[in-house]
């Protein structure tokens, strides 16, 4: 008898064996947990990869203060149930501190001043490893990154400084305040993820099914409206059938007119688009040519 693991089956395989490997090759890791779609799936990977032992690790969402409602209730849901430690670095704190300077105006988002934070909850727990749900199919930065993507004592990332991982072997060594971003979910596409949140029966928050929202248009995007968004001259709040692709600040975060309200419905509809999820949805990303990349040599994740 052959046997042979389905599509789903190899990339599962493949993410738990690189979460097994950074625990075995490195003492202080952390998951970055948004409640987000992707970091949803990586902590169901993490979750089976240490069953029925408790997660080795604790969790860490960056809290941009304009975070949806609905997406906090599923992050603090999940954590109770697993019974996990959940460290929140507050960007609204780093403001208020004086470590970040806010933008303003009515395209402003606090989606760059995340980085602050994030390098600093890293330098005060002294996280050597820090997970993240990040995709090469989402973006042309990302499609740049290695699995294991080395980071500076600054927390900077350069493109031209990348470890070769040759037959899935992977370099963790790294001075003191040094450390690395690791990406289980690279080879994955939205699309995988979707499917495997069919099979696995992934629990997300309902954001991401068809809903009744405000929304109002902006630059061929449908954004949602919020009390945190600024209205331009010309823009018009009006009520659409909607569902959101990809979750983050509400200030930069669109969402697509949409009647899918099942995994298997939205599934369907990611077989028949031709648009990333990114590139439909995020505004953040249309600021340049370069946007994620500039974001993430400074520490961005």
């Amino acid at each position: 008898m052959s046997y042979e693991l389905s599509h789903l089956e190899a990339l599962e395989a493949e993410s738990i064996f690189i979460i097994r490997e950074v625990v075995a090759e490195l003492d202080k890791p952390v998951l970055l947990f948004s409640g987000g779609k992707d970091s949803a799936v990586m902590l169901h990977l993490a979750v089976k990869a240490f069953a029925p032992a408790p997660l080795p690790f604790p969790l860490m969402h960056v809290d941009t203060g304009h975070n949806f409602p609905e997406v906090l209730q599923y992050r603090d849901a999940r954590v109770a149930e697993l019974g996990a430690r959940l460290i929140v670095a507050s960007v609204q704190e780093a403001i208020d501190a004086g470590r970040v300077a806010e933008e303003k105006g009515p395209r402003a988002s606090r989606n760059r001043a995340q980085t602050v934070p994030l390098l600093e909850a890293i330098e005060k727990h002294q996280f050597n490893a820090v997970f993240g749900g990040a995709r090469r199919d989402e973006e042309k930065a990302r499609a740049k990154e290695r699995v294991f993507s080395f980071r500076d004592e600054f927390g900077q990332w350069d493109p031209k400084n990348q470890r070769p991982e040759l037959w899935n072997l992977y370099n963790a060594r790294h001075r003191r305040g040094e450390h690395l971003r690791v990406f289980p979910l690279s080879n994955w596409t939205e699309l995988d993820i979707w499917q495997y949140i069919d099979q696995e029966k992934v629990a997300l928050p309902s954001i991401y099914f068809s809903h009744r929202r405000e929304v109002f248009r902006r630059d061929g995007m449908l954004m949602a409206w919020s009390p945190y968004l600024q209205m331009l001259p010309g823009e018009e709040v009006s009520t659409a059938e909607v569902r959101f692709r990809t979750v983050g600040d509400m200030t930069c975060t669109a969402c697509v007119e949409s009647t899918a309200v099942s995994v298997e419905q939205v599934i369907n509809e990611i077989r028949a688009s031709r648009v990333t999820e990114r590139g439909a949805s995020r505004a953040d990303d249309k600021f340049s040519e370069t946007a994620m990349e500039d974001r993430k040599r400074e520490g961005y994740f």
